[in-house]
């Protein structure tokens, strides 16, 4: 009887033993699997993200020495986030060309000026701008978003008319004196506004000249009349200086029904 109860016993214990040490096995297992499944996440993770810094798009200062009627102003940009996910930008001292290009086997040599909105008191650069011109790169088409000077923010000394307007001709310039390094057609550069940037596109559109020529900075031999001109829901103040000639490029407008 003893016999039997000590062979039960260690029946008992080996079978403790082997649980355990299974339990112990599975459990190696298990995290030996998360590790392999935290090293494969990080790995996309670093993946995507040197995929996403080498697709980055080129930005450049469209005034690299300081913009005219910025002298003085040091106040560092701001963005917030809106609830939908946009970037929102305020205080822009320092006007800047976002450039999308598309693969050269896809260019058709058109190009776009993209003009962010926000009421010229700040720019909504995500649904107005930077899904615009990957939209428009994955067509074939170059997409540069200005990011211009705003005239009605608390505390502001632009003018819409002046410091504004001159940030979306320099940058129709600067695409121009660029073309040849981009893959765009110069007679092929036309600009679309969204909102107050439809109000910035249609006074590109309406203002405009040749370039000066001998001028020191070859930006500024530039013309900066665009080719045509679209404007999406634009905020279009009466204005007796914004008048149409045969001069004036072609326009699509669209308008919201609210």
């Amino acid at each position: 009887m003893r016999t039997a109860s000590l062979e039960l016993s260690n029946r008992l214990r080996e079978d403790s033993i082997f649980r355990w040490r299974s339990g112990f096995s599975a459990q190696i297992r298990a995290a030996a699997i998360a590790v392999e499944v935290t090293a494969a996440l990080v790995a996309l993770a670093l993946f995507t993200s040197i995929a996403a810094w080498a697709a980055e798009p080129q930005v450049i200062q469209l005034w690299p020495n300081g913009a005219p009627g910025s002298e003085g102003k040091t106040a560092p940009e701001t963005v917030r986030i809106s609830p939908e996910g946009d970037h929102v930008v305020s205080s822009v001292h320092h006007p800047s060309l976002t450039v999308y290009l598309p693969p050269k086997e896809k260019a058709t040599g058109a190009g776009v000026v993209i003009i962010p909105g926000g009421g010229h008191r700040e720019l909504w650069m995500d649904h107005e701008g930077y899904r615009i011109a990957q939209w428009l790169s994955d067509h074939g088409i170059a997409g540069f978003i200005v990011k211009y000077r705003l005239a009605a923010e608390a505390g502001s000394t632009y003018k819409v008319e002046r410091e504004s307007l001159a940030d979306v001709q320099r940058a129709i310039r600067t695409v121009r004196s660029r073309a040849t390094e981009w893959n765009v057609d110069p007679q092929r550069i036309g600009v679309i506004g969204f909102s107050a940037g439809g109000h910035l596109a249609a006074l590109a559109a309406t203002h405009f000249d040749s370039g000066t020529t001998g001028a020191a900075d070859p930006i500024d031999r530039e013309n900066s009349k665009p080719a045509f001109q679209a404007l999406i829901y634009p905020g279009l103040p009466a204005d007796e200086n914004q008048q149409l000639s045969k001069e004036t490029p072609p326009a699509f407008l669209l308008c919201g029904e609210d």
